[in-house]
């Protein structure tokens, strides 16, 4: 092996340190072992550790890929590929306007750019506050009652700009639905 070869794999990250004591690692841990470490396990142990922590931090993304002997850059990759999985805190709301066919046509853009100016945030975005995370979706599978928005997991059909910005307004208020 030559001194190259050597570097790049002692130059593989470590676990965070902060990991000590963290009850949320040793939770993960224990998901990471009910795997047996599998690397064809990486969705399923993401999925658990956003579960844990809420969104998938570097330091997370970082141990993960140390357990199961992979490369940051797979985990990072898997992790930013599939929509479900978030890197950055969400909003104590969420709201997700469909963007598919159906409700691009019916009105879903100028929904969204009601949305972003009103609340100063873009899609995939959360609110400086942490109340409000604003998310698209290429499509709800809700068609028939388009434009359709997603509020805190409670699918509205048949949306405009206005009931949209009443609703988020609610939210900001008085945390109301």
């Amino acid at each position: 092996m030559n001194s190259a070869s050597a570097v790049k794999i002692n130059n593989m990250p470590k676990a965070p340190s902060a990991t000590r004591g963290d009850q949320r690692f040793k939770m993960l841990d224990a998901t990471i072992k009910r795997y047996q470490y599998q690397q064809d396990a990486l969705i399923e142990i993401l999925h658990k550790a956003q579960e844990i922590f809420g969104y998938l931090e570097n330091d997370v993304l970082i141990y993960v890929a140390h357990n199961l002997k992979l490369p940051p850059s797979r985990v990072y990759g898997v992790a930013t590929f599939y929509h479900l999985f978030s890197l950055a805190p969400s909003g104590v709301h969420t709201c997700v306007v469909c963007t598919g066919t159906a409700c691009y046509v019916k009105g879903a853009p100028a929904i969204l750019a009601n949305l972003e100016k009103s609340v100063h945030i873009h899609a995939g975005e959360t609110s400086a506050d942490g109340q409000i995370s604003l998310l698209t979706a290429r499509c709800l599978g809700a068609c028939g009652i388009a434009p359709a928005v997603v509020f805190d997991g409670t699918v509205l059909g048949n949306q405009t700009a206005e009931s949209v910005l009443d609703r988020i307004k609610g939210w900001l208020q008085d945390g109301s639905t």
